[in-house]
């Protein structure tokens, strides 16, 4: 038997997960349904497990969205900032991240051997696992010569707008697979994935060190976030650089 989530911890006002309609609870919904008929809210009252005096466990979820705007951006806070949230502290805010981070783990699995021949296709496998962070990281995708992912490696992760890194460290992974060529991705965690000056002497200075490598930079792109009027995302290729 599926035991009851409380809403909410000793307050006797507060209606209770046991108390609802079955079809009402969120596990017993999950269970029934399926994880995508449940809300925002209650998949996180899920992991939040227990709510406060007047609060309950979805509640909590509610406001966390309310204050963040969306789960993306739920998921690019840090642990410390998470507890300090009403209602979650330490504990809770360690099991919310440990799902975001489970998201972007199946996310990468899932990545492996996806055809990354477009910008498009690109930003779909990356995306979800690059998008929300709060630092910049700097992923290489090695590809065969189908343009197949058979490996990626997060090559330095920097601070919220530089990630410092070097030609040879982003062609150490390609080279000690023999690879046919890779794409060079990075996030911005501002969400604007246009490109600063540095990106663009970066990528200029790793077009000329493949081809002395002999190995194909097929790409570098930015990975940001939708916003109304613009991709979200900056294709070095498409602009005329990777050629």
């Amino acid at each position: 038997m599926i035991s009851s989530i409380p809403y909410c911890a000793t307050d006797a006002s507060c209606q209770r997960i046991h108390d609802l309609p079955l079809n009402d609870r969120p596990r017993e919904k999950l269970a029934q349904l399926g994880p995508s008929a449940l809300s925002n809210e209650e998949l996180l009252a899920l992991f939040i497990s227990t709510g406060t005096r007047g609060a309950s466990a979805i509640d909590l979820g509610r406001n966390l969205l309310r204050n963040h705007g969306s789960m993306a951006a739920l998921g690019r806070l840090t642990v410390a900032m998470l507890a300090k949230e009403k209602g979650i502290g330490p504990a809770k805010a360690s099991k919310l991240k440990a799902a975001f981070e489970l998201g972007a783990r199946v996310a990468r699995e899932e990545s492996q051997s996806t055809l990354l021949e477009t910008p498009e296709q690109v930003y779909a496998a990356f995306g979800p696992q690059l998008a929300h962070e709060s630092r910049e990281h700097v992923v290489v995708a090695v590809v065969d010569t189908r343009l197949r992912q058979v490996a990626s490696e997060v090559i330095s992760i920097g601070t919220i707008n530089q990630a410092l890194t070097h030609p040879r460290e982003i062609l150490r992974p390609v080279i000690t697979r023999s690879a046919y060529g890779f794409i060079l991705l990075h996030n911005h965690p501002t969400g604007d994935p246009t490109p600063s000056n540095a990106d663009i002497e970066m990528t200029k200075s790793l077009t000329k060190a493949s081809r002395l490598m002999q190995v194909e930079l097929l790409d570098h792109v930015i990975i940001g976030r939708p916003s109304h009027g613009r991709k979200p995302f900056f294709s070095f290729r498409e602009a005329g650089y990777c050629v």
